[in-house]
């Protein structure tokens, strides 16, 4: 029988988002939609979007809230990565720049990872294994985006539905605390896809319906092996943290899992899909309403462009 590894302790948060907000109004102007459109078809009100800000700025916010939070010495940290799909540079790695900015050890591996909107999970997953091989105790795992500047704003399709923002974790690992993940793929660069060609601008492009059907087919299969895995039945979970896509997809979910909607934490009406960043704002938003009490468990899902999709179970 193989040894029981050690789980994953959440030590501390942090979140960050512009200034600028972004209202459906103010879309209005811009596109053929509505207030009462958006918010019916998608729960989202409102949106944050960068003017001037780079990627690592927002990063570097989340990330030092996180840090403060959790009252470590940074020597201590083992990692740090930063889940993204919109980094300011190719190469230098939001990652790398992210440890220059905060006086990070140099002695610790420092990068960036894409796996769009379940990219904070991979990372997450990811921090975990490098502990279990490090002498050092904590990871400092963000998620980070500017989607903004790779809209087309005359896109309705897309252009209503993302936001700008960073979430941040300083994590340990934890013997006793439950940990348990399933992360997936299928390849596909149709229904979400930016572009990367010289001469043309990066635009996200996106089948609104095929990700629809994708993610509401997926979660509930992810939340299952889950469960499953872990050997806990559904009704012991404390609030599951969905990837702040759409409304009507979380609503889907909880509708297929039989559970109640109130365990499903919402903050898209304030933030838009922030991608990577979507899944560690809510968990900091929760953590600093005071939400989360030891012990407790939650389920977090991702899924995006890839197609990817990601579930990790936590004890708080």
């Amino acid at each position: 029988m193989q040894p029981t590894l050690p789980g994953i302790h959440i030590v501390a948060t942090g979140h960050y988002a512009p200034e600028k907000v972004i209202t459906n109004d103010d879309l209005s102007h811009i596109v053929d939609t509505s207030d009462e459109w958006i918010k019916k078809r998608t729960g989202i009100e409102r949106r944050h979007f960068s003017e001037g800000e780079k990627n690592l700025d927002l990063a570097v916010h989340a990330a030092r809230q996180a840090i403060e939070q959790s009252g470590i010495d940074i020597n201590e940290l083992g990692a740090c990565i930063v889940a993204t799909f919109s980094p300011d540079y190719f190469v230098p790695s939001v990652a790398c720049l992210l440890q220059r900015e905060l006086g990070l050890p140099e002695e610790m591996p420092s990068f960036d990872m894409n796996a769009a909107c379940s990219g904070f999970l991979y990372a997450l997953h990811t921090a975990r294994g490098i502990l279990l091989q490090s002498e050092k105790r904590y990871a400092l795992v963000v998620g980070s985006e500017i989607i903004s500047k790779v809209l087309d704003m005359e896109d309705r399709g897309t252009c209503i539905l993302f936001g700008d923002g960073a979430g941040a974790a300083v994590i340990e690992l934890a013997e006793g605390k439950q940990y348990v993940s399933y992360l997936g793929a299928r390849g596909d660069d149709t229904s979400i896809v930016c572009p990367n060609a010289d001469g043309v601008r990066h635009i996200v492009h996106m089948d609104g319906s095929s990700v629809f059907r994708f993610a509401v087919g997926t979660v509930p299969v992810c939340v299952n092996k889950i469960l499953e895995k872990a050997g806990v039945d559904k009704d012991e979970i404390d609030y599951y943290v969905c990837h702040q896509a759409n409304k009507r997809i979380i609503e889907s979910v909880a509708a297929k899992l039989e559970q109640p909607i109130e365990k499903f934490y919402m903050n898209m009406q304030e933030y838009g899909n922030t991608s990577a960043a979507s899944v560690p704002i809510a968990l900091s938003e929760m953590n600093q309403a005071g939400l989360f009490k030891p012990g407790m468990k939650v389920l977090c899902v991702g899924f995006g462009a890839g197609l990817t999709w990601a579930g990790a179970l936590i004890e708080w």
